[in-house]
Protein backbone atom coordinates (compact mmCIF):
# COMPACT_ATOMS: atom_id res chain seq x y z
CA UNK A 1 0.00 0.00 0.00
CA UNK A 2 3.16 2.68 -0.11
CA UNK A 3 2.88 5.02 -1.99
CA UNK A 4 5.15 7.90 -3.37
CA UNK A 5 3.56 11.53 -3.79
CA UNK A 6 5.04 14.47 -6.53
CA UNK A 7 7.71 15.43 -3.97
CA UNK A 8 8.66 11.70 -3.30
CA UNK A 9 7.17 11.82 -0.01
CA UNK A 10 6.16 8.56 1.10
CA UNK A 11 2.06 8.78 1.77
CA UNK A 12 1.37 5.52 3.60
CA UNK A 13 0.44 6.81 7.05
CA UNK A 14 2.39 10.05 6.34
CA UNK A 15 5.88 8.81 6.26
CA UNK A 16 8.38 11.14 8.38
CA UNK A 17 5.39 12.64 9.96
CA UNK A 18 7.93 14.60 12.20
CA UNK A 19 10.80 15.74 9.02
CA UNK A 20 8.31 18.22 6.84
CA UNK A 21 9.71 19.27 3.90
CA UNK A 22 9.75 22.78 2.51
CA UNK A 23 11.86 23.50 5.15
CA UNK A 24 12.51 27.50 6.25
CA UNK A 25 15.63 28.39 8.21
CA UNK A 26 15.00 31.69 9.80
CA UNK A 27 17.40 33.72 11.47
CA UNK A 28 17.34 34.88 14.87
CA UNK A 29 16.92 37.67 14.69
CA UNK A 30 14.17 37.59 12.51
CA UNK A 31 11.86 34.91 14.70
CA UNK A 32 12.23 37.25 17.55
CA UNK A 33 11.02 40.04 15.65
CA UNK A 34 8.52 37.83 14.11
CA UNK A 35 7.01 36.57 17.46
CA UNK A 36 5.98 39.62 19.48
CA UNK A 37 6.35 40.46 22.89
CA UNK A 38 4.92 38.60 26.24
CA UNK A 39 4.58 38.90 30.11
CA UNK A 40 7.71 37.28 31.43
CA UNK A 41 8.12 33.54 32.51
CA UNK A 42 7.97 33.06 36.40
CA UNK A 43 12.04 31.95 37.05
CA UNK A 44 13.40 28.75 38.75
CA UNK A 45 10.49 26.22 37.63
CA UNK A 46 11.99 24.59 35.70
CA UNK A 47 11.91 20.72 35.27
CA UNK A 48 11.74 17.72 33.20
CA UNK A 49 9.71 14.82 32.70
CA UNK A 50 6.73 14.07 34.37
CA UNK A 51 3.19 15.61 34.28
CA UNK A 52 2.22 18.23 31.74
CA UNK A 53 -0.13 19.68 34.87
CA UNK A 54 1.29 23.45 35.36
CA UNK A 55 -0.45 24.22 38.58
CA UNK A 56 -4.32 25.25 39.17
CA UNK A 57 -6.44 26.26 36.39
CA UNK A 58 -7.15 29.92 36.83
CA UNK A 59 -10.38 29.20 35.12
CA UNK A 60 -9.55 32.24 32.92
CA UNK A 61 -9.12 32.23 29.24
CA UNK A 62 -5.73 32.11 26.96
CA UNK A 63 -6.20 35.11 24.69
CA UNK A 64 -2.88 34.01 22.25
CA UNK A 65 -1.27 30.85 22.53
CA UNK A 66 2.40 31.28 20.51
CA UNK A 67 3.71 27.62 19.40
CA UNK A 68 6.79 27.18 18.05
CA UNK A 69 6.58 24.46 14.99
CA UNK A 70 10.15 22.80 13.91
CA UNK A 71 9.32 22.54 10.38
CA UNK A 72 7.56 24.37 7.86
CA UNK A 73 4.37 24.06 5.90
CA UNK A 74 3.87 25.04 2.26
CA UNK A 75 0.13 23.57 2.63
CA UNK A 76 -2.13 23.05 5.54
CA UNK A 77 -4.20 20.06 4.16
CA UNK A 78 -2.34 16.43 4.99
CA UNK A 79 -3.77 15.35 1.87
CA UNK A 80 -1.41 17.26 0.06
CA UNK A 81 1.26 17.63 2.66
CA UNK A 82 1.17 14.64 5.15
CA UNK A 83 3.81 15.91 8.08
CA UNK A 84 3.01 15.24 11.40
CA UNK A 85 2.75 18.98 12.01
CA UNK A 86 0.14 19.10 9.08
CA UNK A 87 -2.42 16.84 10.96
CA UNK A 88 -1.68 19.12 14.51
CA UNK A 89 -2.86 22.32 12.33
CA UNK A 90 -5.87 20.44 10.14
CA UNK A 91 -6.89 18.30 13.02
CA UNK A 92 -8.74 21.43 15.15
CA UNK A 93 -10.20 23.03 11.86
CA UNK A 94 -11.22 20.06 9.88
CA UNK A 95 -12.70 16.51 11.11
CA UNK A 96 -13.24 13.00 9.79
CA UNK A 97 -16.39 11.10 10.44
CA UNK A 98 -14.22 9.61 13.26
CA UNK A 99 -11.73 10.81 15.07
CA UNK A 100 -9.38 9.53 18.26
CA UNK A 101 -9.17 10.41 21.77
CA UNK A 102 -6.16 10.48 24.00
CA UNK A 103 -6.07 6.69 24.87
CA UNK A 104 -5.72 6.02 20.95
CA UNK A 105 -9.84 4.77 20.64
CA UNK A 106 -11.61 5.84 17.79
CA UNK A 107 -14.55 8.01 18.75
CA UNK A 108 -17.29 9.54 17.34
CA UNK A 109 -16.74 13.02 15.53
CA UNK A 110 -18.87 14.21 12.56
CA UNK A 111 -20.83 10.66 12.98
CA UNK A 112 -22.64 10.39 16.25
CA UNK A 113 -23.03 6.57 15.82
CA UNK A 114 -21.03 4.07 13.91
CA UNK A 115 -22.35 0.82 13.23
CA UNK A 116 -20.57 -2.24 11.41
CA UNK A 117 -23.25 -4.40 10.08
CA UNK A 118 -20.93 -7.44 8.09
CA UNK A 119 -17.42 -7.20 8.00
CA UNK A 120 -17.13 -5.00 4.91
CA UNK A 121 -19.81 -2.72 6.13
CA UNK A 122 -19.67 0.59 7.29
CA UNK A 123 -22.73 2.79 8.59
CA UNK A 124 -22.27 5.97 9.93
CA UNK A 125 -24.82 8.26 11.64
CA UNK A 126 -24.30 12.06 10.87
CA UNK A 127 -24.57 14.58 13.57
CA UNK A 128 -27.61 16.85 13.20
CA UNK A 129 -25.90 19.84 14.84
CA UNK A 130 -22.48 20.07 13.33
CA UNK A 131 -22.07 23.20 11.25
CA UNK A 132 -19.12 24.33 9.22
CA UNK A 133 -17.26 27.79 9.84
CA UNK A 134 -19.61 29.55 7.45
CA UNK A 135 -22.51 28.43 9.71
CA UNK A 136 -24.22 26.02 6.80
CA UNK A 137 -24.87 22.65 8.64
CA UNK A 138 -22.74 19.27 7.82
CA UNK A 139 -24.75 17.37 5.40
CA UNK A 140 -23.91 13.40 3.47
CA UNK A 141 -23.45 15.19 0.72
CA UNK A 142 -20.62 17.41 2.02
CA UNK A 143 -18.91 14.29 3.47
CA UNK A 144 -19.71 12.16 0.30
CA UNK A 145 -17.73 14.66 -1.78
CA UNK A 146 -14.84 14.95 0.97
CA UNK A 147 -14.50 11.29 0.67
CA UNK A 148 -14.28 11.88 -3.33
CA UNK A 149 -11.62 14.39 -2.97
CA UNK A 150 -10.11 12.00 -0.36
CA UNK A 151 -9.64 9.48 -3.18
CA UNK A 152 -8.46 11.50 -5.65
CA UNK A 153 -4.90 11.34 -6.06
CA UNK A 154 -4.50 15.32 -7.83
CA UNK A 155 -6.45 16.07 -5.21
CA UNK A 156 -4.97 14.31 -2.09
CA UNK A 157 -2.04 13.29 -3.51
CA UNK A 158 -0.89 11.40 0.19
CA UNK A 159 -3.49 10.06 1.45
CA UNK A 160 -5.46 8.57 -1.96
CA UNK A 161 -3.93 5.25 -1.77
CA UNK A 162 -5.38 4.89 1.76
CA UNK A 163 -9.17 4.26 0.34
CA UNK A 164 -7.87 1.62 -2.18
CA UNK A 165 -10.10 -0.75 -0.35
CA UNK A 166 -13.13 1.43 -0.80
CA UNK A 167 -15.55 -0.41 -2.65
CA UNK A 168 -18.43 2.31 -2.83
CA UNK A 169 -19.67 5.31 -0.37
CA UNK A 170 -23.21 5.88 -0.55
CA UNK A 171 -26.23 8.06 0.77
CA UNK A 172 -27.83 5.69 2.66
CA UNK A 173 -30.46 7.48 4.72
CA UNK A 174 -31.21 11.64 5.03
CA UNK A 175 -28.27 11.82 7.62
CA UNK A 176 -26.60 8.35 6.96
CA UNK A 177 -23.50 7.07 4.91
CA UNK A 178 -22.50 3.86 4.34
CA UNK A 179 -18.71 2.74 3.29
CA UNK A 180 -18.25 -0.52 2.22
CA UNK A 181 -14.83 -2.28 1.91
CA UNK A 182 -14.02 -4.66 -1.03
CA UNK A 183 -12.36 -7.22 1.89
CA UNK A 184 -13.19 -7.22 5.61
CA UNK A 185 -9.71 -5.27 7.27
CA UNK A 186 -9.57 -4.38 11.00
CA UNK A 187 -7.80 -1.32 10.17
CA UNK A 188 -10.66 0.44 7.51
CA UNK A 189 -12.59 1.66 10.55
CA UNK A 190 -9.64 4.45 11.26
CA UNK A 191 -9.49 5.63 7.25
CA UNK A 192 -12.53 8.01 7.48
CA UNK A 193 -10.39 9.94 10.54
CA UNK A 194 -8.89 12.90 10.40
CA UNK A 195 -5.58 11.28 12.11
CA UNK A 196 -5.49 9.01 8.95
CA UNK A 197 -7.43 10.20 5.85
CA UNK A 198 -10.54 12.19 6.00
CA UNK A 199 -10.60 15.55 6.38
CA UNK A 200 -14.39 17.26 5.43
CA UNK A 201 -15.12 20.24 3.97
CA UNK A 202 -18.39 22.14 2.36
CA UNK A 203 -18.69 20.57 -0.84
CA UNK A 204 -18.35 24.18 -2.40
CA UNK A 205 -15.40 24.65 -0.70
CA UNK A 206 -13.88 21.77 -2.37
CA UNK A 207 -15.28 22.94 -6.23
CA UNK A 208 -13.91 26.04 -5.77
CA UNK A 209 -10.44 24.92 -4.40
CA UNK A 210 -10.32 22.36 -6.95
CA UNK A 211 -6.43 20.68 -5.73
CA UNK A 212 -5.20 23.67 -3.96
CA UNK A 213 -7.19 23.23 -0.62
CA UNK A 214 -4.70 24.19 2.06
CA UNK A 215 -3.01 26.62 0.06
CA UNK A 216 -2.98 30.54 1.53
CA UNK A 217 -5.20 31.20 -1.49
CA UNK A 218 -7.93 28.04 -0.50
CA UNK A 219 -7.72 28.35 3.02
CA UNK A 220 -9.00 25.32 4.98
CA UNK A 221 -12.49 25.44 5.91
CA UNK A 222 -14.17 22.50 8.40
CA UNK A 223 -16.42 21.89 11.09
CA UNK A 224 -13.90 22.16 13.90
CA UNK A 225 -13.17 24.54 17.06
CA UNK A 226 -10.84 26.55 15.27
CA UNK A 227 -10.57 28.23 11.55
CA UNK A 228 -7.91 29.50 9.62
CA UNK A 229 -7.81 33.70 9.98
CA UNK A 230 -4.13 33.92 8.34
CA UNK A 231 -1.37 31.29 6.49
CA UNK A 232 2.07 32.61 5.26
CA UNK A 233 3.44 29.30 3.95
CA UNK A 234 6.70 28.48 5.31
CA UNK A 235 6.76 31.32 7.91
CA UNK A 236 2.89 30.69 10.20
CA UNK A 237 0.06 30.19 10.27
CA UNK A 238 -2.86 31.54 12.66
CA UNK A 239 -6.27 29.82 13.90
CA UNK A 240 -8.91 31.39 15.49
CA UNK A 241 -11.76 29.97 17.87
CA UNK A 242 -14.98 29.71 16.14
CA UNK A 243 -18.88 30.22 17.73
CA UNK A 244 -20.19 27.30 15.32
CA UNK A 245 -18.18 24.28 18.06
CA UNK A 246 -20.90 22.41 19.10
CA UNK A 247 -18.63 21.04 22.07
CA UNK A 248 -16.97 22.90 24.69
CA UNK A 249 -15.63 26.12 24.42
CA UNK A 250 -11.84 25.89 24.07
CA UNK A 251 -10.47 28.43 26.53
CA UNK A 252 -7.81 29.38 23.84
CA UNK A 253 -8.89 31.94 22.00
CA UNK A 254 -6.08 32.11 19.14
CA UNK A 255 -3.43 30.05 18.43
CA UNK A 256 -0.18 31.17 16.14
CA UNK A 257 2.19 28.44 14.77
CA UNK A 258 5.19 30.01 13.69
CA UNK A 259 7.65 27.79 11.69
CA UNK A 260 11.19 27.56 13.21
CA UNK A 261 12.96 24.68 11.44
CA UNK A 262 16.14 25.75 12.88
CA UNK A 263 16.87 23.68 16.22
CA UNK A 264 18.81 26.39 17.53
CA UNK A 265 16.86 29.07 16.83
CA UNK A 266 13.66 27.69 17.90
CA UNK A 267 15.60 27.11 21.65
CA UNK A 268 16.81 31.12 20.90
CA UNK A 269 13.39 32.16 20.65
CA UNK A 270 12.22 30.22 23.39
CA UNK A 271 14.70 31.34 25.77
CA UNK A 272 14.04 35.44 24.89
CA UNK A 273 10.23 33.91 25.73
CA UNK A 274 8.79 34.38 22.69
CA UNK A 275 6.52 30.81 22.69
CA UNK A 276 4.22 29.67 24.75
CA UNK A 277 4.54 26.13 23.77
CA UNK A 278 7.24 24.31 21.23
CA UNK A 279 7.07 20.79 19.58
CA UNK A 280 9.75 18.23 18.99
CA UNK A 281 11.93 19.21 21.40
CA UNK A 282 15.69 17.75 20.03
CA UNK A 283 16.70 15.09 22.85
CA UNK A 284 20.06 16.43 22.38
CA UNK A 285 19.10 19.89 23.60
CA UNK A 286 16.72 18.63 26.18
CA UNK A 287 18.76 19.68 29.25
CA UNK A 288 18.76 22.84 27.55
CA UNK A 289 15.41 22.99 27.44
CA UNK A 290 14.56 22.12 30.99
CA UNK A 291 17.09 24.76 32.05
CA UNK A 292 15.13 27.39 30.70
CA UNK A 293 13.07 29.52 33.68
CA UNK A 294 9.61 28.53 33.65
CA UNK A 295 9.88 25.55 31.46
CA UNK A 296 8.44 21.92 31.87
CA UNK A 297 9.94 19.80 28.88
CA UNK A 298 7.34 16.92 29.18
CA UNK A 299 7.52 13.51 26.97
CA UNK A 300 5.84 10.78 25.98
CA UNK A 301 6.34 7.86 23.77
CA UNK A 302 4.77 8.81 20.20
CA UNK A 303 4.82 5.75 18.11
CA UNK A 304 7.62 6.41 16.10
CA UNK A 305 9.98 3.52 14.74
CA UNK A 306 13.11 3.65 13.39
CA UNK A 307 14.69 1.10 11.44
CA UNK A 308 16.82 -0.42 8.70
CA UNK A 309 15.87 -1.31 5.27
CA UNK A 310 17.59 -3.83 3.51
CA UNK A 311 16.66 -3.69 -0.18
CA UNK A 312 16.78 -7.77 -0.33
CA UNK A 313 16.86 -7.62 -4.21
CA UNK A 314 20.51 -5.39 -4.05
CA UNK A 315 24.04 -6.82 -3.55
CA UNK A 316 25.14 -7.75 -1.17
CA UNK A 317 21.84 -6.76 1.02
CA UNK A 318 20.18 -10.46 -1.28
CA UNK A 319 22.11 -12.81 1.25
CA UNK A 320 21.07 -13.09 4.65
CA UNK A 321 24.14 -13.68 6.35
CA UNK A 322 24.95 -10.13 5.27
CA UNK A 323 21.81 -8.68 7.13
CA UNK A 324 22.57 -11.21 10.19
CA UNK A 325 26.21 -9.61 10.51
CA UNK A 326 25.21 -5.71 10.29
CA UNK A 327 22.43 -6.86 12.64
CA UNK A 328 24.58 -8.83 15.16
CA UNK A 329 27.05 -5.72 14.69
CA UNK A 330 24.79 -2.87 15.58
CA UNK A 331 24.21 -1.97 19.81
CA UNK A 332 20.81 -0.97 19.77
CA UNK A 333 20.90 -0.85 23.38
CA UNK A 334 23.92 1.78 23.65
CA UNK A 335 22.18 3.78 20.89
CA UNK A 336 19.33 4.25 23.19
CA UNK A 337 21.42 4.87 26.42
CA UNK A 338 24.09 7.31 25.11
CA UNK A 339 22.20 8.58 21.69
CA UNK A 340 18.64 9.03 23.07
CA UNK A 341 19.74 9.66 26.47
CA UNK A 342 17.16 7.03 27.51
CA UNK A 343 14.41 8.42 25.55
CA UNK A 344 12.65 5.78 23.37
CA UNK A 345 13.63 1.79 23.76
CA UNK A 346 14.56 -0.96 22.18
CA UNK A 347 12.57 -1.64 19.79
CA UNK A 348 11.65 -5.58 18.99
CA UNK A 349 8.98 -5.20 16.13
CA UNK A 350 7.33 -2.94 13.53
CA UNK A 351 4.37 -2.38 15.42
CA UNK A 352 4.80 -0.11 18.63
CA UNK A 353 3.64 -1.05 22.39
CA UNK A 354 1.54 2.07 22.84
CA UNK A 355 -0.71 1.08 19.38
CA UNK A 356 -2.49 -2.38 21.50
CA UNK A 357 -4.32 -0.11 23.32
CA UNK A 358 -7.80 -2.36 24.50
CA UNK A 359 -6.20 -5.35 24.61
CA UNK A 360 -2.26 -4.87 26.19
CA UNK A 361 -0.76 -2.24 28.40
CA UNK A 362 2.47 -0.61 26.41
CA UNK A 363 4.47 -2.88 29.38
CA UNK A 364 2.31 -6.03 28.47
CA UNK A 365 2.73 -5.68 24.94
CA UNK A 366 6.84 -4.87 25.29
CA UNK A 367 6.82 -8.15 26.92
CA UNK A 368 4.40 -9.88 24.25
CA UNK A 369 6.84 -8.38 21.10
CA UNK A 370 9.61 -9.01 22.76
CA UNK A 371 8.89 -12.82 21.85
CA UNK A 372 9.98 -11.87 18.26
CA UNK A 373 13.41 -13.27 16.92
CA UNK A 374 15.93 -10.76 17.97
CA UNK A 375 19.69 -9.81 17.16
CA UNK A 376 21.92 -9.19 19.91
CA UNK A 377 25.01 -6.97 19.76
CA UNK A 378 27.67 -9.26 19.06
CA UNK A 379 30.65 -8.83 17.07
CA UNK A 380 32.03 -12.44 17.02
CA UNK A 381 28.65 -13.64 15.47
CA UNK A 382 28.51 -10.80 12.92
CA UNK A 383 32.07 -12.22 11.51
CA UNK A 384 30.48 -15.48 11.64
CA UNK A 385 27.57 -14.63 9.67
CA UNK A 386 29.76 -12.48 7.26
CA UNK A 387 32.29 -15.67 6.78
CA UNK A 388 29.33 -17.44 5.65
CA UNK A 389 28.63 -14.65 2.96
CA UNK A 390 28.81 -13.81 -0.66
CA UNK A 391 31.40 -11.02 0.34
CA UNK A 392 33.57 -12.94 3.19
CA UNK A 393 36.11 -10.23 2.88
CA UNK A 394 33.72 -7.30 3.86
CA UNK A 395 32.50 -4.60 1.40
CA UNK A 396 31.85 -0.49 1.40
CA UNK A 397 28.00 0.52 1.70
CA UNK A 398 26.32 4.24 2.41
CA UNK A 399 23.49 5.27 4.05
CA UNK A 400 21.93 8.51 4.12
CA UNK A 401 19.60 10.21 6.88
CA UNK A 402 17.45 13.54 6.92
CA UNK A 403 19.15 16.58 8.13
CA UNK A 404 15.44 16.95 10.49
CA UNK A 405 16.75 13.73 11.96
CA UNK A 406 20.34 14.54 13.36
CA UNK A 407 20.51 11.78 15.99
CA UNK A 408 19.60 9.42 13.33
CA UNK A 409 23.15 10.48 12.09
CA UNK A 410 24.67 10.19 15.22
CA UNK A 411 23.85 6.64 15.22
CA UNK A 412 24.52 5.88 11.87
CA UNK A 413 28.06 7.25 12.89
CA UNK A 414 27.74 4.60 16.07
CA UNK A 415 26.81 1.67 13.13
CA UNK A 416 29.75 2.56 10.98
CA UNK A 417 32.46 2.16 13.96
CA UNK A 418 31.49 -0.91 14.94
CA UNK A 419 30.77 -2.09 11.37
CA UNK A 420 33.99 -1.48 10.60
CA UNK A 421 35.19 -3.88 13.03
CA UNK A 422 34.09 -7.01 11.23
CA UNK A 423 35.22 -5.40 8.02
CA UNK A 424 32.40 -3.72 6.38
CA UNK A 425 32.93 0.60 5.88
CA UNK A 426 29.58 2.25 5.87
CA UNK A 427 29.75 5.65 4.52
CA UNK A 428 27.16 8.10 6.76
CA UNK A 429 25.49 11.31 4.78
CA UNK A 430 24.17 13.95 5.73
CA UNK A 431 20.42 15.24 2.91
CA UNK A 432 18.65 17.60 2.89
CA UNK A 433 14.76 16.15 3.90
CA UNK A 434 13.44 16.62 0.22
CA UNK A 435 16.91 14.77 -1.46
CA UNK A 436 16.66 12.47 1.18
CA UNK A 437 13.01 11.34 0.43
CA UNK A 438 13.88 11.14 -3.14
CA UNK A 439 16.15 8.52 -2.63
CA UNK A 440 13.98 6.90 -0.68
CA UNK A 441 12.66 6.70 -3.69
CA UNK A 442 14.69 4.64 -5.70
CA UNK A 443 14.73 1.88 -2.97
CA UNK A 444 18.80 1.83 -1.74
CA UNK A 445 20.44 -1.34 -1.02
CA UNK A 446 20.36 0.13 2.51
CA UNK A 447 18.23 3.31 3.99
CA UNK A 448 17.34 4.45 7.34
CA UNK A 449 13.07 4.10 8.34
CA UNK A 450 11.84 6.85 10.28
CA UNK A 451 7.82 6.46 10.49
CA UNK A 452 5.25 8.20 12.84
CA UNK A 453 2.21 6.15 13.45
CA UNK A 454 -0.94 8.18 13.76
CA UNK A 455 -4.00 5.42 14.52
CA UNK A 456 -4.01 3.18 17.34
CA UNK A 457 -3.66 -0.07 14.83
CA UNK A 458 -1.04 -1.88 15.79
CA UNK A 459 -0.51 -2.95 11.80
CA UNK A 460 0.08 0.50 10.72
CA UNK A 461 3.28 0.13 9.58
CA UNK A 462 3.22 -3.78 9.37
CA UNK A 463 0.50 -3.80 6.74
CA UNK A 464 3.00 -1.28 4.40
CA UNK A 465 6.39 -3.63 5.16
CA UNK A 466 4.98 -6.74 4.91
CA UNK A 467 2.81 -5.84 2.39
CA UNK A 468 2.67 -5.36 -1.61
CA UNK A 469 5.12 -2.71 -2.56
CA UNK A 470 6.90 -2.61 0.21
CA UNK A 471 10.06 -0.23 0.71
CA UNK A 472 12.43 -3.99 1.37
CA UNK A 473 11.40 -5.57 -1.57
CA UNK A 474 10.46 -8.25 0.34
CA UNK A 475 8.38 -11.03 -0.75
CA UNK A 476 7.45 -14.48 1.49
CA UNK A 477 4.02 -16.45 0.82
CA UNK A 478 3.76 -17.63 4.32
CA UNK A 479 4.22 -13.55 5.92
CA UNK A 480 1.56 -12.30 3.10
CA UNK A 481 -0.77 -15.26 4.08
CA UNK A 482 -0.67 -14.70 7.91
CA UNK A 483 -1.08 -10.51 7.22
CA UNK A 484 -4.11 -11.14 5.18
CA UNK A 485 -5.27 -13.59 8.12
CA UNK A 486 -5.20 -10.46 10.30
CA UNK A 487 -6.48 -8.04 8.40
CA UNK A 488 -9.74 -10.57 8.66
CA UNK A 489 -9.38 -11.07 12.04
CA UNK A 490 -11.62 -8.89 14.18
CA UNK A 491 -10.86 -10.33 17.64
CA UNK A 492 -8.16 -8.57 19.01
CA UNK A 493 -6.78 -11.00 20.86
CA UNK A 494 -5.98 -12.95 17.82
CA UNK A 495 -5.08 -10.63 15.41
CA UNK A 496 -2.28 -9.53 17.82
CA UNK A 497 -0.96 -13.28 18.03
CA UNK A 498 -1.49 -13.29 14.36
CA UNK A 499 0.73 -9.98 13.50
CA UNK A 500 3.31 -11.17 15.97
CA UNK A 501 3.60 -14.49 14.16
CA UNK A 502 3.87 -12.52 10.44
CA UNK A 503 6.74 -10.31 12.35
CA UNK A 504 8.60 -13.66 13.87
CA UNK A 505 8.72 -14.82 10.27
CA UNK A 506 10.02 -11.81 8.83
CA UNK A 507 12.50 -11.74 11.43
CA UNK A 508 14.37 -14.78 10.36
CA UNK A 509 14.58 -13.40 7.12
CA UNK A 510 15.67 -9.59 8.63
CA UNK A 511 14.39 -7.75 5.80
CA UNK A 512 13.78 -5.25 8.28
CA UNK A 513 16.26 -4.55 11.44
CA UNK A 514 13.87 -2.69 13.63
CA UNK A 515 16.30 -0.49 16.03
CA UNK A 516 14.20 2.24 18.61
CA UNK A 517 10.39 2.81 19.25
CA UNK A 518 10.78 6.99 20.45
CA UNK A 519 9.69 9.63 22.46
CA UNK A 520 9.02 12.79 21.89
CA UNK A 521 9.38 16.03 23.82
CA UNK A 522 7.05 18.99 24.39
CA UNK A 523 8.20 22.24 26.01
CA UNK A 524 5.90 24.33 27.91
CA UNK A 525 5.91 27.43 29.84
CA UNK A 526 4.55 28.13 33.10
CA UNK A 527 1.89 29.36 32.63
CA UNK A 528 0.06 27.01 30.67
CA UNK A 529 -0.87 23.45 31.93
CA UNK A 530 -1.86 20.47 29.64
CA UNK A 531 -4.66 18.12 31.16
CA UNK A 532 -4.27 14.21 30.46
CA UNK A 533 -1.31 14.55 28.08
CA UNK A 534 -0.54 11.09 26.01
CA UNK A 535 1.01 10.22 22.91
CA UNK A 536 -2.83 10.88 21.03
CA UNK A 537 -3.66 14.30 23.10
CA UNK A 538 -1.92 16.10 19.82
CA UNK A 539 -3.98 14.21 17.48
CA UNK A 540 -7.29 15.02 19.28
CA UNK A 541 -8.71 18.21 20.04
CA UNK A 542 -5.76 19.17 21.79
CA UNK A 543 -6.31 23.06 22.63
CA UNK A 544 -9.58 21.30 24.36
CA UNK A 545 -6.91 19.86 27.05
CA UNK A 546 -4.92 22.95 27.70
CA UNK A 547 -5.65 25.97 30.46
CA UNK A 548 -4.39 28.76 32.02
CA UNK A 549 -2.57 27.84 34.98
CA UNK A 550 -0.70 30.23 38.08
Amino acid sequence: MADIDERGAFSRRGLLKAAVTGVTILSAATLLEACGAAPARESGTSGSGGSAAAGTDTGKEIELLRVALPGSLSNLYPGQESGILNYYVAGICMEGLVGVDTSGAIVPALASKVERTSPTTYVYTIRDDAKFHDGSPVTADDILHSIEMARDAKVSPSTASYWANLDKATKSGANEITLTSKTADEAFGWIPSNVDALWIAPKAVWEKAKNQIGTAQSPLVGSGPYKVTEFAPDSHVELTRVDTWRGPRPKVAKIRFEFIADDNTRLLAWQANKADMSLNVPLAQARQWEAAPGTRVVYAADRSYAGLTFNVTAKPFDDVHVRKAVAHAINRDAIVKNILHGRGQVATALSTPEQFGGLWTPEQATKELAAIPQYAYDLEQAKKELAQSSVPNGFTASLSYPNTGPHLGTAALAFAADLKKIGITLEVKELPIEQWLAELNTFPPLSYMWYFNTTGDPAELASWFLGEGNPAKYANDGVAATMAKSGAESDPARRAALLVEAQSAQAADVAYLPLWWGQSAIALSSAVGVRDYTSYTLLANWPDHLYAAK
